[in-house]
């Protein structure tokens, strides 16, 4: 009997949460982390192999953690033992996850370096299947205010408005503004709708005294920079 309570004692301090508890967050795996996350598994399985199941999403190049990002709810529904619940909780996660790594980033980003913001968004932005449209807001020495996005979806960058775009500067009160976009194809060449929505944002920040620095075009590991291509 004492032998089966220190087995079974040594084998609960295997588990993820005592884990934990012993040795602290870092010593535990991917799959670890998120099995305490997902806390229970079912009949069949525990909430490690149920875990084990949802990285099994990730999907290439982008792997573990990072890769749960673009995996839809339905998605991790579809895993046994996985209901809405706790799907929600994952993509919570990893939203968390994205958002903590883009501020920690965002700190030592020079916005006036094109390079640097191409680097800035371009995992977040290559991998995506339609076009999303971002306004980055800075301040008068360039600082990071904040950014919106624009639009997601089958909505383009031509059907987004300078009007739209300086409501949300003069909200922020950005001194400065940039616009962020992808193209799903991955070619970063800017469209003849491209050029001509960045003049029109351009002439109107220069009434509102809120400059445009650049629009950069986020395309398959490349990148347009208008300011770089002395569009602007």
């Amino acid at each position: 009997m004492e032998k089966r309570k220190v087995k079974n004692r040594e084998k609960n301090q295997d588990l993820p949460y005592e884990k934990f508890l012993r040795f602290g967050p870092e010593s535990l795996t991917e799959r670890e982390l998120l099995a305490i996350i997902i806390r229970t598994g079912t009949r069949e399985q525990n909430a490690l192999q149920l875990a084990g199941k949802v990285l099994e999403l990730a999907r290439y190049p982008r792997e573990g953690l990072l890769g749960l990002y673009d995996v839809t709810l339905n998605e991790l529904k579809s895993i046994k033992g996985i209901g809405e619940v706790k799907a929600i909780k994952l993509k919570c996660l990893t939203e968390l996850s994205m958002r903590i790594s883009t501020a920690t980033a965002a700190q030592g980003i020079c916005f006036h370096d094109s390079a640097a913001v191409a680097r800035y968004f371009m995992e977040r932005l290559r991998h995506r299947e339609t076009e999303c449209v971002i306004l980055v807001c800075l301040d008068a020495k360039g600082q990071l205010i904040g950014e919106r996005k624009l639009s997601e979806g089958s909505v383009r960058m031509s059907l987004i408005s300078p009007r739209e775009i300086f409501l949300e500067a003069l909200n922020s009160r950005a001194v400065h503004i940039l616009l962020v976009h992808n193209h799903p194809s991955g070619d970063p060449s800017p469209s003849r709708a491209d050029l001509e929505i960045t003049r029109n944002v351009q002439e109107l920040g220069d009434k509102l005294d809120i400059s445009l620095l650049d629009h950069i075009i986020i395309g398959d590991n490349r990148y347009t920079s208008f300011k770089e291509e002395a569009y602007l």
